[in-house]
C-alpha cells in the first residue's frame, strides 16, 4: 500500500531576520498543518512577531525560505503573499475606526470581484454572529473583543491557506480571551485552515494549539505537541514563565 503524505500548507526553512546588527530570528524551521492550529510562544523579545512579519513579507528575510504549499514566497511583496494564501491578524487589532464593520471587511478583499467579495461577506459573517448584528456600525463602536473578530475576519475575507495571528489576546479581559481562542481553534478544524498563533500567554495558547514552537531570543529551543511542551516543566520555568 502506497501512502499519500499531504504536504503541510505553511513551511519555514532554516528563516532568519536581521535589523542591522541584530539577529532577531535565527535559523528557524516550523510546519504549520491545515485543520490545526500551530502555536509560537515565547517571552517578549523572543522574536515572534518578526517571525510573523517575515513571513507575511513585511520585513525581507536575511536567510532561508517560506513555503506555502508548493509555491515559494520568500521575500515576497506583501500583496502578492496575501495573494499567494496568507493573511496575517497584526498585533494591536488594526481595524479603521471611521468606517463600517462591513467596509472594514471588504478591504480585506478589494482584489476579488464584487459578486466574490458578496459570497464570502457572507461566509464571514456567519462565522461571527456579533459582526452581522452590528454590520452597519462604526468600527470605533465595538468593543475590543468585537474589534478582534472584525481583524480576523477582515484576514478571512482574502480566502486564505494559511492565517498568521500576532498576540489576539492581547488588552482583552480573560473571559473574552478564552471566547477568541476557542474561537480561532474552531476556525481551523471547521475550514481545514493552517493558523500559525503567536502568543506569549503560554497556557492559552497551549489549551487551543495542536502543536507549539517554543522561541528564545530568536532561535527555537523546543518543537512538539502541546501537551509535551506543557509537561516539560524545566522548558516551562525556564522560557515560558510559568
Amino acid at each position: 500500500m502506497v501512502v499519500v503524505m499531504t504536504q503541510p500548507d505553511l513551511r519555514v526553512r532554516d528563516l532568519s531576520v536581521r535589523y542591522g546588527p541584530v539577529q532577531a530570528v535565527s535559523h528557524v524551521f516550523l510546519e504549520a498543518q491545515c485543520g490545526q492550529v500551530t502555536a509560537v510562544i515565547g517571552a517578549n523579545g523572543a522574536g515572534k512577531s518578526s517571525l510573523l512579519r517575515a513571513i507575511a513579507g513585511l520585513v525581507r528575510p536575511s536567510g532561508g525560505e517560506v513555503h506555502v504549499g508548493e509555491d515559494e514566497i520568500t521575500g515576497g511583496r506583501p500583496e502578492e503573499i496575501v495573494r499567494a494564501g496568507v493573511a496575517l491578524v497584526p498585533e494591536g487589532r488594526s481595524t479603521i475606526p471611521e468606517l463600517t464593520v462591513t467596509e472594514n471587511l471588504v478591504l480585506g478583499a478589494l482584489w476579488h470581484s464584487r459578486s466574490q467579495r458578496g459570497h464570502t461577506l457572507v461566509q464571514v459573517l456567519d462565522l461571527f454572529p456579533a459582526l452581522a448584528e452590528r454590520r452597519h456600525a462604526h468600527a470605533a463602536t465595538l468593543s475590543g473583543g468585537e474589534r478582534q473578530q472584525l481583524a480576523i475576519g477582515r484576514a478571512l475575507m482574502s480566502k486564505p491557506k494559511v492565517l498568521l495571528l500576532d498576540e489576539p489576546s492581547l488588552g482583552l479581559a480573560p473571559m473574552i480571551v478564552t471566547q477568541i481562542l476557542e474561537l480561532i481553534q474552531r476556525l481551523a478544524e471547521d475550514t481545514d485552515l493552517a493558523v500559525l498563533l503567536v502568543e506569549q500567554n503560554a497556557v492559552t495558547a497551549l489549551r487551543v494549539a495542536r502543536r507549539a514552537v517554543v522561541l528564545n531570543l530568536g532561535r527555537i529551543v523546543m518543537t512538539g505537541t502541546s501537551e509535551e511542551i506543557a509537561a516539560d516543566e524545566q522548558l516551562r520555568h525556564a522560557y515560558l514563565g510559568y
